[in-house]
């Protein structure tokens, strides 16, 4: 009694939300090299993971200038997909 518990030291896996953002113009797709471990040098839209509170459109403009410095107008939810990379512990929504 009035021992405290301890908290793990490893926290059990969720999924990330993230998003991708499909840019055009002139019926041209944006496209960008990953950079990071995850797909290191594979093409894909703009994109990456919500912040708590954020709205995913609000999500999807701050990518895009975070990661091209342009900014984006008429944005529109496409879809959803859940993802699992099983081998690299990763989950995304």
């Amino acid at each position: 009694m009035g021992a405290k518990r301890r908290r793990s030291a490893v926290l059990p896996l969720r999924p990330q939300i993230g998003v991708a953002c499909l840019v055009t113009r002139d019926g041209k797709y944006l496209l960008l090299r990953r950079r990071g471990s995850h797909g290191h040098g594979s093409w894909c839209p703009p994109g990456g993971h919500l912040d708590w509170g954020e709205t995913v459109e609000t999500c999807a403009a701050r990518e895009v200038r975070e990661e091209t410095g342009l900014t984006v107008r008429d944005i529109r939810f496409l879809g959803i997909t859940n993802d699992v990379f099983e081998s690299e512990d990763r989950h995304y929504v």
